[in-house]
């Protein structure tokens, strides 16, 4: 066992923010820099948040892959140690359900999910509801999402998921591929609307693999932050942290004695 590493606040435990690990058998670089940071960053107290796409996809909570049995370990360890586990669905990993939260410990969150972060009312989302200007992906996302779809789909065998998984993630990068990035960046306007309607002053948010801090204005004259997550790497990714005080991002690196701020 590493062992983990000294917190940087003794007197607070942190909120630790990622997502868009894309977790895949072909990508094992970037699940062993996974399982280094889940030994070595969150301590007892701590409260990591996992905000979709965990998986690059997930065919059910069912599923005995090597891979899905690896990563439940290492989830479950995790909230053995004290570390409250939260996991929010992500476009590629939407059949999370029950059944794997209650394996690895973990609560599952709606999307949105407001919470205090650095004494700021703020929205959790794994960000695809902001994409609205691309019109083709919100209606497809409507039907994977349609609890009729998924009971149906769950009820195929394993190897029919995992075939239906394989075309989905070809279809994906093919869509990705001609699409125009702006068109699949989040819109302004709904990014401000989701804000408003919760009442919260900061959006935390992956899905969009363009990480950055962007400033909105809300009609009372507030100025919100948006903090978009990084996705993950074979030898490199980040996280948010919130101390109690403030929101910093530090890298991650394989091997590492420490992540890296900035």
């Amino acid at each position: 066992m590493v062992p983990a590493l000294p917190r940087y606040n003794d007197a607070m435990p942190e909120k630790i923010f990622i997502s868009d690990l894309h977790l895949a058998e072909e990508r094992p670089q970037t699940l062993a820099l996974f399982e280094h940071f889940l030994r070595q960053r969150p301590h007892p107290g701590d409260q990591l948040y996992i905000l979709g796409d965990l998986f690059d996809a997930w065919v059910g909570d069912d599923d005995d892959a090597p891979l899905a049995v690896r990563v439940r370990t290492s989830l479950r360890g995790v909230s053995r140690r004290g570390i409250s586990l939260y996991l929010q669905r992500g476009n590629r990993d939407f059949l999370m359900g029950r059944r794997l939260m209650k394996a690895i410990g973990a609560t599952l969150l709606p999307d949105p999910f407001k919470l205090e972060v650095a004494g700021e009312p703020t929205l959790l989302m794994h960000g695809d509801l902001l994409c609205t200007d691309d019109i083709a992906y919100q209606k497809a996302r409507r039907r994977l999402r349609n609890p009729l779809f998924q009971w149906l789909a769950l009820r195929r065998s394993l190897a029919a998921r995992r075939k239906m998984a394989a075309d989905y993630r070809r279809r994906s990068g093919e869509k990705t591929a001609m699409t125009p990035a702006e068109i699949m960046d989040a819109n302004p306007e709904t990014v401000r609307r989701y804000l408003e309607r919760h009442g919260a002053t900061q959006l935390i948010h992956g899905h969009t693999h363009r990480p950055a801090v962007h400033e909105h204005p809300l009609a009372d004259g507030t100025q919100a932050r948006r903090y978009v997550l990084d996705e993950w790497h074979a030898d490199h990714a980040a996280c948010w942290v919130d101390d109690g005080k403030a929101l910093r991002r530090e890298t991650i690196t394989p091997g590492s004695d420490n992540p890296r701020l900035e």
